[in-house]
């Protein structure tokens, strides 16, 4: 099986709050450890952290760097695993063009939401996933989810969309739509 390139992305600016303005929210120790953890047992290979203030930004170094070095890279070898897929940067483009130039093509962003209609089930993303192709960039917004200019992204200017790369030149252009919400897949109560 065949799985595409697969990042995640924890987004603190632009998100909304609980009356949808549009905010910078801030970086919590536990999302990063945790977020860190599932990349880790999912095999993503990389999590960015993107944040535009600097203090925040050198805060998230610092936990991460906590379990990198010294004590708490002996404390505890398993966190550290987890951490260093942790890169801290200032925006959605800055992850973009890192991941641009680690695989040689720009990601394919995707955007979760528990309020979004029409979006594509969890079957039809992995689908995608498995199948040959351009990296893929899932973006998770704090706050209360991701300001409407978070899903609506296109790659930033100079970096050619996946579709148009010249290793898909061949692929079918519906393939590859625009950033689009991701539905978890419902259980029934007895399930839980």
């Amino acid at each position: 099986m065949t799985v595409a390139d697969l990042f995640i992305a924890l987004i603190h600016h632009p998100v909304v709050d609980r009356t949808g303005r549009v905010v910078t929210s801030a970086i919590t120790s536990l999302d990063l450890h945790d977020l860190a953890r599932s990349a880790r047992t999912y095999e993503v290979h990389g999590m960015y952290v993107a944040h535009p203030v600097k203090e925040l930004r050198d805060f998230a170094l610092s936990v991460r760097d906590r379990w990198m070095e010294g004590y708490g890279r002996q404390y505890d070898s398993l966190r550290r695993e987890a951490l260093e897929r942790v890169e801290v940067v200032s925006d959605l483009d800055e992850a973009i063009t890192s991941i641009a130039t680690r695989c040689g093509a720009t990601p394919m962003l995707v955007h979760t939401s528990a309020r979004t209609q029409g979006g594509v089930s969890y079957e039809a993303l992995r689908e995608e996933i498995e199948a040959e192709g351009p990296p893929f960039l899932i973006l998770f917004g704090t706050g209360f989810g991701l300001a409407p200019a978070g899903p609506a992204r296109s790659p930033p200017p100079g970096i050619p969309h996946p579709r148009d790369a010249p290793e898909f030149a061949g692929a079918p252009r519906s393939r590859h739509p625009p950033p689009r919400p991701v539905r978890a897949p419902r259980t029934s109560a007895a399930a839980q």
